[in-house]
């Protein structure tokens, strides 16, 4: 992957946007950016990516969402299964839920290590005109009221500073951003430590493969006969007495032994970590110039993948809206709505996740609850209810058009037919634009949106079903969401022009 130039270590850059953090939610806020024309600058760390993957599943709102940008086959190391009538997926470690109906189009899950989704994001993020500066930490920011001087040290101890209009901090749990920005990280302490970490197995098929409940915790084991196997200890004794000691071999070797309650030989260890189940939120998303996404604002404990897909989000969420800020469009307020929309969604996480943790106890009390817990795993309605919030799926939106049923909801992929032929949904919003599809019949509302078409995609489309069109004419958010359908009939309503006003701006 390219570097920037010497000159950007060397001396200031002034930019509109500065990200902090070069992780998979900074780079995909990057590629948002970039696909609007704004080349932000992103500042990582790391001299180079290191490789390590904490997190590699990606749900159906995150897998729906990359689809509308062309990315979701992108972000796949292999092709992803389909045609399967059962998706097991687990909740507290009982694998009894089936994500099968969370979504009716292409893969409900795609395994894609963080790493490598990183990599495909850095990559389309360059070629689209963002820069990528490693091997410079961020050691403060200060919001100067019309910009943000970011402070920088090099990896020589070099140190320097960039300046910006707005800084996003995508710099995970201990963000250097969110602290220098006074914004309060609040939430629920640990209460079970945590160490990971990748060994070569000396006797791998007597290993205690996959998810393990034991009286004295849990082990985990993702399991590579051939190479490092992942494994995982839960020790629900208490947090660990020092957070930020060095995580050992023996530690874990004796910490695997101590919960499977027999030895598991092991070498070679690589990439130890601890961690714990603190749940936590930033108060505020925005503070001034200043924005945080992805671990920069919430951290829990890692259960279904459900951090890096809320991230992810987090990124898809505030590129348009922080874009539209960059290019002086955005009307008053649009900018606020990112913390409006995600706060509340990354709070539900941490609920789901509390619960995940504590229907995870070893303790005896804890067995029928959690039998009496997976029988209703099995009830329709409850696999719906499960399945719908651990896969984003039920995410729905407050847009302030009261009485339209489709208003907040996120938009289903469908095929259609344009003067150009055959496309889908999907394909029209690669480009990150705003966009209004109609029917010939309602090309009276493309007329009343002509003065947006500046910053809005005006189509008209033959739907391929009549089931593919819910109404003659729907307005899109760049990020998929409805944002009027022209279905509402109660008194008040707002119309097509009041809506795109709200959301779009004064038209041009």
């Amino acid at each position: 992957m390219k570097q920037p130039s010497a000159a950007s270590a060397d001396e200031p850059v002034t930019c509109d946007v500065v990200i902090v953090g070069g992780g998979p939610v900074g780079m995909l806020l990057a590629h948002e950016l970039a696909l609007q024309g704004v080349q932000p600058l992103v500042l990582e760390r790391l001299p180079v990516p290191s490789g390590v993957s904490k997190a590699g599943t990606l749900h159906a709102r995150t897998v729906e969402s990359l689809h509308r940008r062309g990315l979701r086959e992108a972000v796949q190391p292999r092709p992803a299964g389909g045609g399967r009538t059962s998706v097991p997926f687990h909740f507290a470690g009982m694998f009894d839920l089936d994500l099968a109906d969370v979504s009716a189009e292409g893969p409900v899950i795609v395994g894609s290590p963080q790493a490598y989704a990183e990599h495909v994001f850095a990559e389309r993020a360059e070629n689209l005109g963002a820069r990528i500066l490693r091997g410079q930490e961020c050691t403060g920011v200060q919001d100067e009221g019309d910009r943000v001087r970011v402070d920088l040290q090099g990896a020589d101890g070099t140190r320097n500073h960039v300046t910006a209009r707005w800084v996003v901090g995508c710099d995970g749990v201990r963000s250097v951003v969110r602290q220098s920005a006074g914004i309060p990280f609040t939430g629920t302490p640990a209460t079970v430590s945590a160490l990971m970490g990748e060994v070569r197995l000396l006797d791998p098929w007597t290993a205690p493969a996959g998810w393990q409940r034991t009286p004295r915790g849990w082990t985990l084991v993702w399991l590579n006969p051939g190479g490092h196997s992942r494994v995982c200890t839960y020790d629900f004794r208490g947090p660990a007495p020092d957070r930020q000691a060095p995580v050992t071999f023996e530690e874990l070797r004796e910490e695997m032994e101590r919960i499977a309650g027999r030895p598991v030989p092991m070498a070679e260890p690589r990439d130890l970590t601890r961690f714990s189940d603190a749940a936590l939120q930033a108060e505020q998303y925005r503070s001034g110039r200043v924005l945080l996404a992805g671990d920069a604002a919430h951290a829990h404990f890692p259960m279904g993948g459900q951090g890096l897909n809320t991230g992810l989000q987090d990124a898809l969420n505030l590129g348009w809206k922080l874009a539209a800020e960059v290019k002086g469009w955005a009307p008053t307020g649009l900018l606020d709505t990112y913390h409006a929309e995600r706060h509340p969604v990354a709070a539900r996480v941490l609920y789901n996740v509390r619960a995940q943790v504590a229907l995870m106890h070893p303790g005896v009390l804890t067995d029928s609850l959690r039998e009496l817990f997976r029988e209703a795993m099995h009830l329709p309605q409850m696999n719906t209810f499960l399945t719908g919030m651990l896969s984003g799926t039920d995410i729905r939106y407050d847009v302030q058009v009261p009485g339209d049923p489709l208003a907040g909801t996120f938009a289903p992929d469908a095929r259609l037919k344009t003067a150009q032929g055959l496309t889908s949904l999907a394909a029209l919003l690669h480009d990150g634009r705003p966009l209004l599809i109609h029917t010939a019949q309602a090309s009276g509302q493309a007329d009343l949106v002509a003065p947006w078409s500046d910053r809005l995609s005006i189509v008209e489309v033959v739907p391929e079903s009549a089931s593919a069109m819910p109404a003659p004419a729907v307005l899109i958010r760049p990020d998929g969401y409805v944002l009027w359908s022209g279905q509402s009939r109660g008194a008040g309503a707002p119309g097509l022009v009041e809506v795109a006003t709200a959301w779009l701006g004064a038209p041009a």
